[in-house]
């Protein structure tokens, strides 16, 4: 059941394959926040079921518990608590003393983040500053590199998030994340595969430059439209080198109107860290050419239904989601709103930038060219 849940299967069809409704798999999968539970496994320090087969033998020949000890090479101690646990000698079974010990062992260990309540409190500041448990746990490691009591890994906050009785962070908490869910989704869950209309005199992203693909320099961006309710949109722009984060204001999703709104974005740069945007096959890119010829700036288009090629503008979109929720009108959120939150997004610390901020990495390019 786990196996599949995390290839993306949906409830209905894990429940078919057991025979059983959608509603056992879920209540499962609740109960446990989505996460499948760690592997269980034998101290390297317990009795083995050999062992136990030769104290019964031992027990039942009337052996001393000293000379079974000596025999496995046990302390005393050992073997006496062992008997005394599963029945004592007239009644010890090793097959039973075994299944016994392995039930008893079953306790779930108390989390870090229960037992340091300083770290927790900084894990929940993070949090409500719409930080990511990923970007929280990286930032922990380079504040305390030398200090493990304040270091936690993100997999832990998301634990301690999604299965309440860890009774580590409060359940409310869970509206700071990024999704709203009350259980972890496969990565393979969905795909989004819009197909947008075409446009003439287009040119490939596989005609882009070296440079622009492997991130190597700056001034190589990604852009698209995040909609809301009413044929409202916001335009988004993230620069591949550094992750930095644009947001302009649009009046409606016609060309004339998004390629407007794009070539005063690109009036506020310098010409050396915007040099080409990469866009995907929206009608609004049709008169992508006027936006060249005013910005010098060359555009390249992706190929259909290939959101990934515009990676980190993607990802950007399902960050600004928790800012401008879908069904919800956009039209009513200021230039100076869409700059807040852009400065927001690209003051939180990014794993791939080795957990410095947007901010300091666009900041360094402007320096270098001044």
């Amino acid at each position: 059941m786990w196996d599949r849940w995390q290839k993306g299967e949906s409830m209905n069809a894990i429940g078919r394959l057991f025979d059983r409704g959608h509603s056992s798999i879920q209540r499962i999968l609740l109960e446990m926040g989505g996460l499948p539970p760690a592997p269980r496994k034998r101290s390297l320090l317990s009795l083995t079921s050999a062992e136990r087969e030769e104290i019964s033998r031992g027990v039942v020949a009337g052996h001393s518990l000293r000379s079974i000890a000596a025999s496995l090479g046990r302390a005393p101690s050992t073997i006496s608590r062992e008997i005394s646990r599963n029945g004592g000698c007239r009644d010890y079974r090793a097959s039973e003393a075994d299944l016994a010990t392995w039930d008893r062992a079953h306790r779930p260990k108390r989390c870090k983040l229960a037992e340091n309540r300083p770290l927790a409190r900084i894990v929940a500041r993070k949090l409500r500053k719409l930080w990511s448990p990923e970007q929280i746990a990286g930032w922990l490691k380079r504040t305390y590199p030398d200090d493990e009591n304040f270091q936690v890994s993100y997999e832990t906050i998301y634990r301690s998030l999604f299965i309440q009785a860890r009774g580590a962070l409060k359940k409310e908490l869970l509206q700071h994340l990024r999704r709203r869910r009350a259980t972890r989704r496969s990565r393979h869950h969905t795909q989004k595969t819009d197909n947008h209309g075409r446009i003439l005199d287009t040119v490939s992203i596989r005609e882009r430059p070296a440079s622009a693909e492997d991130r190597a320099v700056p001034g190589h961006w990604e852009g698209d439209l995040i909609s809301g309710s009413g044929n409202t949109f916001i335009a988004t722009l993230v620069e591949r080198h550094t992750r930095y984060v644009m947001l302009a204001k649009v009046d409606s999703k016609k060309t004339e109107t998004v390629i407007n709104a794009l070539i005063n974005q690109a009036h506020k740069l310098p010409q050396e860290l915007y040099k080409s945007l990469t866009w995907d096959r929206g009608k609004e890119m049709a008169d992508h050419q006027r936006f060249s010829l005013a910005t010098d700036i060359k555009v390249y288009f992706c190929d259909p239904q290939s959101p990934w090629q515009r990676g980190s503008n993607e990802n950007t979109n399902g960050l600004l989601r928790k800012y401008f929720p879908k069904g919800t009108d956009l039209s009513v959120h200021s230039q100076a709103k869409l700059n807040a939150v852009a400065r927001q997004l690209n003051e939180r610390p990014r794993k791939t930038l080795d957990y410095e901020t947007p901010a300091e990495r666009f900041n360094q390019c402007v320096a270098t060219i001044h």
